[in-house]
Order: structure tokens, then sequence, then C-alpha cells
């Protein structure tokens, strides 16, 4: 059905991440930091990161979900040091939430994010993006909650510019979301749009062996060519 539309279709994670890569490449120059939304933004953001030479990290972000409907989300928070939550107001106020359970769940994600932090950096620390040119990857974005919650949480970090890349989306989120950051970059913004997965041909769920892995894939690429600089004779 997506083809009968001419919709882009990616065969999976990968390839989208190396389509996405092409039209980043003009950031090479800046020194960039590429940072993803696990789990499925790590693979699109490894490729990124791959071509552009970049350093890669993560950026952990919950959603918040109503009292009694876990599936309805009231919002989302992102980790860092100062945590970053992106409330949805009009739903808040249409279950009226109390304050006390907002505080509760807030807490709760939280928790989960840095056990998970703990998981993927294994040790590592965070890549510093204060003054750096940012670049924040997911394999697409539907609503866009999670990413705005992701992208003022960065913000907050001082990056000298950021910028948002993902292979699809609909072009009323991207619209919605040019604002947020200082450039936005998506390979395709098709009208009809139900979920992400729509637009892949393998979308399978990505483990967070997978994500540990890339993210120690990534590390080591950069400390090769560290040293390889170093040893590099004049």
């Amino acid at each position: 059905m997506l083809k009968r539309f001419g919709l882009r279709m990616f065969k999976n994670r990968r390839e989208a991440g190396k389509k996405l890569a092409a039209q980043l490449l003009r950031f090479q120059g800046e020194s960039p930091v590429v940072v993803a939304l696990p789990r499925g933004g790590v693979v699109v953001g490894y490729e990124v990161a791959a071509s552009l030479g970049a350093p890669l990290d993560v950026v952990l972000v919950r959603k918040l979900g109503a009292p009694g409907q876990p599936a309805l989300g009231i919002g989302a928070v992102c980790d860092g040091d100062h945590p970053e939550s992106v409330l949805n107001e009009e739903v808040l106020g249409m279950l009226q939430v109390p304050e006390d359970y907002l505080q509760r769940a807030i807490e709760v994600e939280l928790e989960e994010i840095r056990r998970r932090q703990a998981m993927y950096r294994q040790g590592h620390p965070a890549v510093p993006v204060e003054g750096r040119t940012v670049i924040v990857v997911d394999d697409g974005i539907a609503t866009g909650g999670s990413v705005r919650a992701a992208v003022r949480g960065l913000r907050r970090r001082n990056p000298k510019r950021l910028v948002l890349a993902v292979p699809v989306a609909p072009p009323e989120t991207v619209q919605a979301l040019r604002g947020e950051v200082d450039e936005l970059v998506c390979l395709s913004t098709p009208f009809f749009f139900c979920a992400v997965g729509e637009f892949y041909e393998d979308f399978r769920q990505t483990t967070d062996e997978e994500v540990v892995e890339l993210l120690e894939r990534a590390r080591r690429a950069i400390g090769e060519a560290s040293a390889a600089r170093k040893v590099k004779p004049d």
C-alpha cells in the first residue's frame, strides 16, 4: 500500500542511517556529536556517527503514563543534570491528574532512566556536548513528544548548534519541531502517516544488547582514529 502511494521506504534502520548520513556530511567539519534515542534510534545514529567520524552517545526519554491508563501519554521526561519534563497540558487538564501523581511518575521514570544510562554506557561518561554541534537522531517521529523532551534537555547542556535528524516524520510534526532546534533534517514527510514502522520493511525491535554493542563499537572507532592521528608522521 505504501509503495502504491509512492511513499519512501527504508529496508531497515541501517539503510535509513546511511541515507540520513549522506544529508549530514556538511557538518563533518564541525566535529559533531551524534546523540541517539534508544533503542531503534541508536542503530540509525551509529551509521550517521560512523559516516561523520563522530562520537555516539544516547539521550534517554521516558513517557509519563496517565493514571490507570499507562499507554496514554501525559508527557515525557528526559535525562540530564537538570531533567527536562515536557507535559501535555491539555490531557493533564482533561484528566485532572493530581500533582502528587505527576511528581511520583516523574521520579519513577527518572529512576528507570538512570538504570538504563548505567546499562548502556557501561561505566563510560557521557560525551560532552557543550559548545559543540549536536545531531539528535531517531529512527522516526510520530507525535514528537519524546523528541521534544530530548532536544529541550540537550539545549540546557549548552551546545553550539542543535540539529534534529530523522528518516521519516509527518509534515505537521516536522513543522511543530522546527522551533525547538537550529536545524531539522527529515528525509521523508509523508502525508499518510500512522506509525514509524510503516516506512520500514524490517522494523524489528532493537535489543538493549545491540545498543550496548553499537555504543562500544563507536567508542572503539573514535579511539582508533585518535590513536592513528597521534602516530601520523609529519
